[in-house]
């Protein structure tokens, strides 16, 4: 009898988990669907751009090494005034300071790296925590802080998630025509924990 209640027990609890997680990915699809439904509303990109960002960019929303490492600096809790401070560092100095090195090498840059070499369409990306505070990124981007900017504001929308679509501009570094592509970063539960934006080449859609 003993060993039935256990196996029922254990197999409630299984049940329990299973339907847990089930709800949590409802959520994240849910956060998707109407992500993507903003993307076809937005004047700003052509077919081709809207299908992309759908079917190759908005499934690295949810990026588990980019959700891990949003939350361990959302976590330690920086001030934003310590933010704007590192900001004002970072655009005034005329040499490499040891975060912006931070930046280009952590997890998240590496991570970043590999969706890079995945994707000759992407060029640049970058990604933010709940206050608009750099985490990680492919190249050292003019500014620390980006919570003052559109990419920002829109796509992490007061921890609600949404789309920000730039318009196209000429990059001469890259050599290419750029648009500015930024989504919310999502974890595992469906909440909006950051954000993440990518400069894609538009003709190599």
């Amino acid at each position: 009898m003993k060993k039935l209640f256990g196996l029922f027990c254990g197999t409630l609890v299984v049940l329990l988990v299973a339907r847990l997680a089930s709800a949590e990915n409802a959520k994240v699809t849910q956060l998707q669907g109407k992500l993507a439904e903003s993307i076809d509303a937005d004047g700003n990109a052509s077919p081709a751009m809207k299908s992309f960002i759908k079917e190759r960019l908005l499934p690295l929303s949810t990026d588990v090494v980019f959700v891990q490492e949003v939350k361990a600096q959302n976590d330690k809790g920086v001030s934003l005034d310590k933010i704007k401070e590192i900001d004002s560092q970072w655009q005034e100095t005329e040499e490499e300071l040891a975060i912006q090195t931070e930046m280009t090498t952590n997890a998240c840059a590496k991570e970043i790296g590999k969706q890079l070499s995945q994707e000759k369409a992407i060029r640049e990306a970058f990604v933010m925590d709940n206050q608009g505070a750099n985490v990680g990124q492919s190249d050292i981007t003019s500014d620390y802080w980006q919570g003052d900017e559109p990419k920002w504001q829109n796509s992490y929308n007061d921890g609600k998630g949404g789309v920000d679509i730039g318009k196209n501009k000429f990059d001469r570094s890259a050599n290419a025509e750029i648009q500015q592509i930024s989504l919310p970063i999502i974890d595992e539960d469906g909440n909006v924990v950051g954000a993440v934006s990518y400069g894609i080449a538009v003709d190599q859609l």
